[in-house]
């Protein structure tokens, strides 16, 4: 039965993945930021229409995502993620395009053999993964609830079953000081530029005293207005990043904060301090993973578990995959060290037949993979000792 059913889903791919490939494209030449994704939400949730599945959009309290269901209750339930959203000015230069096409290939294919599966499979389109926790939202909103299993894929610049990420928060740090001219009597002025820059100071003077893995990386949004005028406001938004997320909110965000403070103190300026809750830290299911990676091996493709010399960034996979066993494994669609996410050559890469290629490979492991979950009881029960005896687990 199993073997069939795997069978069947092959096959179905390569009918569906000429369209996946086209939407792929389609999306990457039309880039939409975070929750304004109408575009790519509303043409993957056509495609899933026409197929004959269900979808409910908009979903979670969210305009921009949606969620197709396919088999019935009872039974183990799977969820699938596409993600498409774009950045700022390099458009899909994380190959959200990629991932979006991925899971409506993995869709379109297990659509074929929905009265046969013995459970639930969701296509969950999540919208706002670059700094707009759209799966946050959706956790908060009761979408993973009597979720078994959460999986998508990434392109990297290599073949990975996973990798970390890390917990991050954004804080948002606005100076306010008294005007003066800078010229005539900066002595009557107490600087706001002054009290930031030496918080940029203060900061990096704490960077060796934090664990490894966490990072600091902030820019300036206000540095005055005029050269002669003593600035009276300046701001600065800052990410502040850590391997754990109890670290994160422990250690690093008190000490930067209080940076911030002590220049406020020296320059004889106010500070406030806006924190903006981010991301948690990945917790890789790895008996998941490595079923993901079984499939993969089945067509002669290699993918270490994972690399740490790989550098690592922050998603809201991570906030999933401390509710949900959850995997976020890696397809590489360049040579190692050609490019890496965020980069023009990556957006480049995610529209080129390698990007399109990769969409085949993580379909048809996504697809089998939750098959496998609903079909094995011994692997379920394998994904849920792993994820309660997990490490990682924000308590």
């Amino acid at each position: 039965m199993s073997d069939h059913l795997r069978k069947t889903v092959r096959q179905a791919l390569q009918t569906h993945l000429p369209t996946a490939q086209k939407i792929a494209l389609e999306i990457h030449a039309h880039p939409e930021l975070k929750y304004q994704e109408f575009y790519a939400s509303q043409r993957l949730s056509e495609i899933l229409e026409k197929a004959g599945l269900s979808v409910e959009k908009p979903f979670g309290k969210l305009e921009t995502a949606f969620c197709a269901r396919m088999g019935s209750a009872p039974g183990p339930k799977v969820a699938i993620l596409a993600e498409y959203d774009a950045l700022p000015e390099i458009g899909h230069a994380c190959g959200h395009n990629l991932i979006a096409a991925s899971a409506l290939a993995a869709g379109l294919a297990l659509a074929e053999i929905r009265t046969e599966l013995p459970g639930q499979i969701l296509i969950m389109g999540t919208p706002a993964e670059e700094t707009g926790g759209g799966k946050i939202r959706l956790i908060e909103a009761g979408a993973f609830e009597g979720v078994d299993a959460a999986m998508m894929f990434h392109p990297f610049d290599q073949n990975l079953l996973g990798l970390d990420s890390l917990a991050m928060h954004i804080l948002q740090i606005d100076f306010t000081g008294r005007p003066s001219h800078a010229a005539m009597a900066p002595w009557d002025g107490n600087s706001a530029l002054t009290g930031l820059i030496q918080t940029f100071n203060l900061i990096d003077s704490q960077r060796i005293h934090f664990h490894d893995g966490t990072r600091i990386h902030g820019i300036i949004t206000d540095g005055g207005q005029a050269t002669n005028i003593i600035p009276e406001t300046a701001s600065a938004r800052f990410s502040l990043r850590a391997r754990k997320s109890d670290y994160l909110d422990q250690v690093v965000v008190p000490r930067i904060m209080r940076c911030a403070e002590a220049a406020a103190l020296a320059t004889g300026t106010e500070v406030k301090l806006t924190l903006e809750k981010g991301y948690k830290n990945m917790v890789n299911n790895w008996p998941l993973a490595q079923r993901f990676g079984h499939f993969l091996q089945e067509r002669g493709i290699q993918a270490p578990q994972t690399d740490p010399e790989s550098g690592i960034g922050s998603t809201d996979m991570g906030d999933v995959s401390q509710v949900v066993p959850s995997i976020h494994p890696y397809l590489g669609i360049c040579a190692k060290g050609e490019s890496s996410c965020h980069q023009h050559r990556f957006a480049e890469l995610a529209a080129s037949p390698s990007g399109l290629q990769a969409i085949e490979l993580a379909a048809e492991s996504l697809a089998l993979t939750a098959l496998d979950v609903l079909l094995d009881q011994n692997l379920r029960a394998e994904i849920k000792a792993a994820f309660q005896g997990r490490e990682g687990f924000d308590k």
